[in-house]
């Protein structure tokens, strides 16, 4: 199933029309239909109508669209989960393993260092989301 970005756009330029037709039909600027075929935000619940019979689609479509975040693929869902658990894991190994003074601090800092990593990862993963 697309999104409902997609679907704009598409039935958009099916029609003929450019973001700034479209908007004028629909008393917005291009900028926020621009924003709708991006996915970055969603038309205004009681616009969904009258784009619906712009658009020549029914209002079902349109609101049944997945969201561009639901799109993602569960492996997506796991690395992130998996660069967020890394640094925890790190930490807490190097930790117990210094009280028992099982590591030598080269060791620890290139574990700590993989743990920075992975948590920057993750960061720049959250933001792109």
């Amino acid at each position: 199933m697309k999104n409902m970005g997609d679907i704009i756009s598409y039935q958009r330029r099916e029609k003929g029309m450019t973001q700034a037709d479209l908007a004028a039909k629909m008393n917005v600027t291009d900028k926020a239909v621009s924003k709708w075929e991006r996915n970055l935000s969603c038309p205004d619940v009681n616009s969904i109508p009258k784009l619906a019979e712009l658009l020549g689609v029914s209002v079902d479509e349109l609101l049944t669209a997945k969201k561009a975040d639901e799109q993602k693929s569960k492996g997506g869902k796991i690395i992130n989960i998996i660069l967020k658990a890394v640094p925890l894991a790190m930490g807490v190994a190097v930790a117990i393993l210094s009280i028992q003074n099982k590591i030598d601090t080269r060791n620890a800092l290139i574990m700590l260092g993989v743990g920075l990593a992975c948590l920057s990862a993750g960061s720049l993963n959250d933001h792109d989301q």
